[in-house]
C-alpha cells in the first residue's frame, strides 16, 4: 500500500493528470515517491510518443512537433519550468539573497528572458528531433537526475524537499537506478544515460559551489537542462 501511495504522490507531483488523489506528504511514502520519479517521466514520455504515433500520418511534421512540445509543457503543469526560471533569477543576485529571490512567486526579468530563450531552444530541438520513440527515456533520465540530486547532494531549503531527502534511502535510490538502467538498455540508449549523469554532476557542482547545495527549484532546473541536452545529443548523433 505504501508503494502505491508513493507512486500516486509522485504522479501527482510530476504531472497534472488527475489519476490519483494523494496530495499529502504522509510519513513513510516520501522517499518511495522520489523512487518513482523516473517511472512517472517514462509514463509521460510514453504519452507523448503515443500521441505522435497516432497523429503522425494526419498532420504536418512541424505542426505536430509544436503540439508535442505544448503537451510536454502542459502535462507537467510547467512545474519544472517554474523551477528553471526561479533558479535563473537566483543567479543574478548576491549569493546571500539567492534563496529568498528563488522563493518569490514573481518571476524576475532575467528569469523570464532566459526561460523564453530556453523554450525557443527546446521547441526548435523538438521540431528537428526525429526519434520520438526515445521520449519516454529522455523524460525518465531527466527525473532520475532529480532523484539522484536529492539523494547525493545537500538540501539547502526547508519544507517538503527536506522531508523527501530525509526519507529517500539507499534502497529507494538503488531501485530507481536499476529500473532506469534496464529500460534505457532496452531502448539501446545507454549513451544518453552517460550524458544525463554528466549534466547532473556539472550542474550540481556549480550550485554546490555557489549556494552550498540544491533545492526544489534547482531540481526543476536540472530536469529541464537534462531534457534539452538529451534532445540535442540525439540530434547531433543523427546529423
Amino acid at each position: 500500500m505504501r508503494f502505491l501511495k508513493g507512486f500516486a504522490l509522485a504522479f501527482n507531483m510530476m504531472s497534472i493528470i488527475p489519476f490519483f488523489k494523494v496530495h499529502d506528504f504522509f510519513k513513510g511514502i516520501n522517499g518511495i515517491s522520489a523512487m518513482f520519479y523516473p517511472l512517472v517521466g517514462f509514463i509521460l514520455g510514453s504519452i507523448l510518443w503515443l500521441t505522435y504515433s497516432v497523429l503522425n500520418s494526419h498532420m504536418p511534421t512541424t505542426h505536430l512537433a509544436v503540439i508535442i512540445f505544448g503537451m510536454w509543457v502542459l502535462l507537467t503543469g510547467a512545474l519544472h519550468l517554474d523551477g528553471f526560471s526561479d533558479t535563473i533569477d537566483g543567479l543574478f543576485v548576491d549569493k546571500d539573497k539567492a534563496l529568498e529571490v528563488m522563493k518569490d512567486s514573481h518571476v524576475g526579468g532575467m528569469g523570464m528572458t532566459f526561460t523564453l530563450v530556453f523554450l525557443l531552444l527546446k521547441l526548435s530541438s523538438v521540431i528537428h528531433f526525429e526519434a520520438y520513440y526515445l521520449l519516454p527515456v529522455i523524460l525518465m533520465l531527466s527525473r532520475l537526475n532529480a532523484t539522484l540530486g536529492i539523494y547525493f547532494y545537500n538540501y539547502i531549503s526547508s519544507g517538503v524537499g527536506k522531508l523527501i531527502k530525509e526519507e529517500l534511502g539507499k534502497k529507494h535510490m538503488f531501485f530507481a537506478l536499476i529500473y532506469t538502467l534496464v529500460l534505457t538498455t532496452l531502448f539501446n540508449f545507454l549513451g544518453a544515460f552517460v550524458i544525463s549523469i554528466l549534466v547532473l554532476i556539472i550542474t550540481a557542482w556549480f550550485f554546490k559551489k555557489r549556494l552550498g547545495g540544491l533545492n526544489g527549484d534547482i531540481y526543476g532546473f536540472i530536469i529541464e537542462v537534462t531534457e534539452l541536452a538529451l534532445l540535442n545529443y540525439i540530434i547531433l548523433s543523427n546529423f
